[in-house]
Parts: C-alpha cells; sequence; structure tokens
C-alpha cells in the first residue's frame, strides 16, 4: 500500500498540480522510508481530501509530489466520539492511539474524579501530545479525516453532550450490553471511559440525570488503555461501518 502524508497543500489540489512536502513530512518520505521519483503516494489534508500522486523529486528537505486524481470522502456521520479519562502512564495516550486506528471521530479528554494524572497546569502540553499521537495514527490507518482532539471536558461538560446526543457510560456493572442496544437513530454517539479506578457513583448519577446510559462489554473488566477501543469495535459493527 502506498505511504500517506498530509499537508495543507492537498486542500485546494487537483490532478496535474504539485504538492511539495517539507517539515517532518518530507523527514520520514525522504530520510526514513527513501522513497524515489515514480513511487506512488497518498496526500491528505486530514479533512476530507484524498489524493492519489507519484513522487517526482526527492532530496533531504523537500518530496515533489504530482498528483494523478482527487475525491473528496464526506465526514462520517453519525459520528463516534471517544471521552477518554486521563489515566497514568500512557494509558490514555494508548488509549486514543488505538481508537484514531479503529476510526473514532472525535476525543474529549476527561479530568474524572478518580484520574490519577492531571492536567492542572499542563493543558496545552497534553493537548498538544494527543493531536500528534491522532495525527500520526491517522496517518497509519491511512485515514481521510483526522479526528478532533477537543478541550478538556469536566464531568458537566460531559452532562451538556448527554443532553444534546446519545451518550454511553461504559460500566462493568451495568446490566444493558453494548452489543445489544440499537444506534440507528441518527446521532451522534459518546462512549465514556473512566480511568483506572472506574467512573464514580456520583458521576454515573449526574451523567444519568442527562441522559447518559450505563453499558458494558462482557464479563470480564477491560483496562482503561483498551476499553475504548473494544467499545468501538462493537459500535462500529452496530453502525454498519465495518
Amino acid at each position: 500500500m502506498a505511504l500517506h502524508f498530509l499537508s495543507a497543500d492537498a486542500t485546494d489540489a487537483a490532478p496535474g498540480d504539485e504538492i511539495v512536502l517539507t517539515g517532518a513530512e518530507a523527514h520520514h518520505a525522504a530520510q526514513v522510508r527513501r522513497l524515489r521519483s515514480g513511487e506512488a503516494v497518498t496526500v491528505g489534508d486530514g479533512s476530507g481530501v484524498w489524493l492519489d500522486g507519484e513522487v517526482a523529486d526527492v532530496d533531504a528537505k523537500r518530496v515533489g509530489v504530482r498528483i494523478t486524481a482527487r475525491r473528496d470522502v464526506p465526514a462520517p456521520s453519525p459520528r463516534l466520539v471517544l471521552v477518554q479519562a486521563l489515566a497514568k502512564g500512557d494509558r490514555d495516550e494508548l488509549a486514543i492511539q488505538a481508537a484514531t486506528e479503529l476510526g473514532v471521530d472525535a476525543v474529549v479528554p476527561w479530568q474524572a474524579e478518580r484520574s490519577v494524572s492531571r492536567w492542572d497546569h499542563k493543558v496545552d502540553k497534553g493537548l498538544a501530545r494527543w493531536r500528534t499521537i491522532v495525527r500520526e495514527a491517522a496517518k497509519q490507518a491511512h485515514r481521510a479525516w483526522v479526528p478532533e482532539v477537543a478541550a478538556p471536558a469536566s464531568t458537566d461538560d460531559l452532562a451538556g453532550l448527554a443532553e444534546g446526543g446519545r451518550m454511553l457510560l461504559l460500566d462493568p456493572r451495568a446490566e444493558q450490553r453494548l452489543s445489544r442496544i440499537s444506534l440507528d437513530d441518527g446521532r451522534d454517539v459518546h462512549l465514556v471511559v473512566g480511568p483506572e479506578g472506574g467512573i464514580s457513583d456520583a458521576e454515573i448519577q449526574r451523567l444519568a440525570r442527562a441522559g447518559a446510559e450505563p453499558v458494558r462489554l462482557g464479563e470480564t473488566v477491560l483496562r482503561t488503555s483498551t476499553a475504548g477501543a473494544a467499545a468501538l469495535s462493537v459500535a462500529s459493527t452496530l453502525l454498519h461501518r465495518w
């Protein structure tokens, strides 16, 4: 499969145009993957534009790509949104990386009651890190749309989302199985994953009052780094994406 790259210049490109990759994209193409003239590649803008092309010229700091075809991929609807609680170590980062590869459409960082990790004085750094992870995972998965990473949300913020859409709380104690529900009403689906200690009773009650529905995946308890990926797989099947 051809390598995929992201460039803001892809937005207005048409067959016959040439796009020049620079910076990290050029370094990856020329120094890491050692592309040569004539090789097939794809280029996107992360917002639905998908370009087929071939390498026109290569040097250490720039790679020219001649565009041969263009298509515009519509945004998925309804959207699958992962609300991922901040977690210690790199568990939340592993979660959003896998979610992006599996097709999530947006990610919301959640400062949950039991989150060990805190972004209190490093929000900008945390967001930049998550957005980089999502961007690279979207490239690896050859996705036409790079998922949005929203600003960190509080539990009250999530309650607002629950009032305006479908929100499913992943709770191993819930009676309803995710695989047994219907997602055919056209609303965006927010999948809420708690931190290492799970979603607290107070948070479940607050979100349930706003319309959120507790659901479980099965008989086992999954880690915060894997629960979102499992839920996205089930939801993608229910929405006939897979």
